[in-house]
């Protein structure tokens, strides 16, 4: 029984994060529904502009998609076909990480594990080469700041990995953080800026006069307040979050991941390293985070033998030291996925901001959105930069085609 107790599988890296409990307070001028990452930046950014705020948590903080998520702020990596929308954005907040984290850190004196160590995109074998450089040329023309290896240059590099690498490409700017210091940081930064977080209470309605959101309806009770962020990840186009006639085209994107536990012997990475079939991510406790599938299952709960062999297999492909580090922690989690996996920021009705749609992003556009949310709420409009970001870009033209 003590080993089924103390097993990995269903159990997230770490431990939980946890606010002081808390009781929803009648007003707030700020009302945040959705305690994950985006909810929580947003939260403590108005905070800190002198607002009272509180958060609602449908269940744990972070349990969503912020603590399943692997803490890469990597727009080079990410840049695919069908992405050069989102760049720049990413980019516009990848600048501003560093501000970011000196703050964070400041605030809650905890250190969040940032390292700006780059990401290197493998190929393995012939065939996956030209994939790679049809990924490297879009990068150049983009101007992504990105470099081709050969075999031997990654290899020198990342000497575990095994000498079937054939090429690869160094994105020298990406970065990377530790979810789970980034979301103690972000809940003591907000508990010492005075946010309410309230968990296991899920928002059942918004409350509204006038045509004006005024405030939620949540566990029978009504919290006042002259600003709602609907920051619910996956949760944010579901019944009863929207008014009738509002929808949101945000879905869940099921990702298992997994945590190795590497050693003196086993080695581990020096930097970010992402294949066709998973990414890794080296921590600075010896942690070697391995991600993670993308299933269109709905909100389908739990982790699978197929996602971990997935992972698992993946992972060996290319670094035979997995076979001997032991599993720390298997999970599941539910990615924000928009129907162009772009962010929706936006004031949808007066007095109701949207942030929501990260799909994988989440930590890289962190700081952005949270700047964006607060100019919009304090300031009135959204800055330049992301205004690109509004439910207008789904709208069809006459023959059904979306524009974007």
């Amino acid at each position: 029984m003590s080993e089924m107790l103390t097993a990995p599988f269903e159990r997230r890296r770490g431990p939980d994060v946890r606010p002081r409990p808390a009781a929803l307070p009648q007003r707030a001028d700020v009302v945040v529904v959705g305690g994950g990452l985006i909810g929580l930046s947003v939260a403590w950014r108005l905070a800190e502009a002198g607002r009272s705020v509180v958060v609602i948590e449908r269940g744990q903080v972070g349990a969503g998609a912020s603590l399943a998520a692997t803490g890469m702020l990597a727009p080079a990596a990410e840049h695919e076909p069908g992405s050069d929308h989102l760049l720049p954005l990413a980019l516009e907040s990848l600048n501003r990480w560093p501000g970011f984290r000196d703050s964070l850190q400041a605030a809650s004196g905890l250190d969040i594990d940032y390292r700006e160590d780059g990401t290197v995109v493998l190929a393995v074998g012939r065939d996956e080469v030209e994939r790679l450089r049809f990924r490297y040329e879009l990068q150049k023309r983009s101007g992504v700041a990105a470099e081709w290896l050969s075999g031997p240059q990654v290899r020198a590099r990342e000497p575990l990995l095994r000498p079937n690498v054939t090429a690869g490409i160094l994105c020298p700017l990406d970065a990377q953080v530790d979810p789970r210091l980034v979301m103690a940081a972000l809940l003591r930064a907000c508990e010492a800026t005075g946010v309410t977080i309230v968990e296991e209470r899920a928002v059942e309605g918004l409350d509204r006069r006038g045509g004006r959101v005024i405030g939620v309806r949540a566990g029978g009770q009504t919290v006042a307040s002259d600003s709602v962020i609907l920051a619910a990840g996956a949760w944010s186009g579901q019944a009863g979050l929207l008014p009738d006639g509002l929808a949101l085209p945000v879905r869940p994107l099921k990702g298992q991941s997994l945590a190795l536990r590497t050693t003196r012997r086993t080695g581990t990475l020096s930097g970010m390293v992402w294949t066709a079939e998973v990414h890794m991510a080296p921590k600075g406790d010896g942690g070697l985070i391995i991600g993670a599938t993308v299933e269109d299952c709905g909100f389908t709960p739990g982790v699978t033998a197929g996602g971990v062999f997935a992972l698992l297999e993946g992972a060996r492909r290319i670094l035979p030291g997995v076979e001997e580090m032991a599993i720390e922690a298997v999970w599941s989690g539910f990615r924000p996925t928009s129907d162009d996996d772009a962010p929706i920021i936006e004031e949808t009705l007066p007095g109701l901001v949207v942030a929501t749609g990260h799909h994988r992003n989440g930590y890289l556009l962190a700081p952005a959105t949270a700047d964006a949310v607060a100019a919009l709420v304090t300031e009135g409009a959204l800055p330049d930069f992301a205004r690109g970001f509004t439910r207008a870009r789904f709208e069809t033209t006459g023959e059904g085609r979306a524009v974007a």
